[in-house]
């Protein structure tokens, strides 16, 4: 059963992926710096966890569909930790695509909220461009 309150857990869970989502852009900023992205990715991985719970997330990342993901991200957690951070990320990227492309439509639904940014995205060249990409799907952009 899942559980939509905001817990201190989650709230945690919350603080640890955006501070992991920070440091991983921090060493993508200083020339992929091993220290900062092995950090990031340590504490995004932690906030993940923490915020959907250790029973979820493990489903998560063994599900059958999601294999290719997680080996992916895994994969290039284990080359940023042994210092090739450029291969590590490309690695890093295409997991992370891999593993959270069922949740780009959710996403685009709540940018296109914000102020800003959801009257860019409104923008006749951005919808057709993510039309295309779902394939025929319509995305509420």
């Amino acid at each position: 059963m899942v559980s939509f309150e905001m817990n201190d857990r989650k709230k945690i869970g919350l603080g640890l992926t955006g501070f992991g989502i920070f440091f991983s852009f921090l060493g993508i900023i200083f020339f992929f710096d091993k220290g900062l992205l092995a950090v990031g990715n340590i504490l995004f991985f932690s906030g993940v966890t923490l915020t959907i719970g250790l029973k979820s997330s493990l489903q998560f990342f063994m599900k059958r569909s999601n294999y290719k993901g997680t080996f992916s991200f895994g994969a290039g957690f284990f080359l940023v930790v042994i210092g090739w951070t450029i291969m590590g990320m490309i690695l890093e990227a295409y997991g992370f695509i891999v593993l959270f492309s069922g949740f780009w439509p959710t996403l685009a639904v709540f940018l296109q909220k914000i102020p800003v940014l959801g009257w860019l995205l409104q923008h006749p060249f951005i919808r057709s461009t993510f039309s295309n990409r779902y394939h025929g799907k319509r995305v509420p952009v």
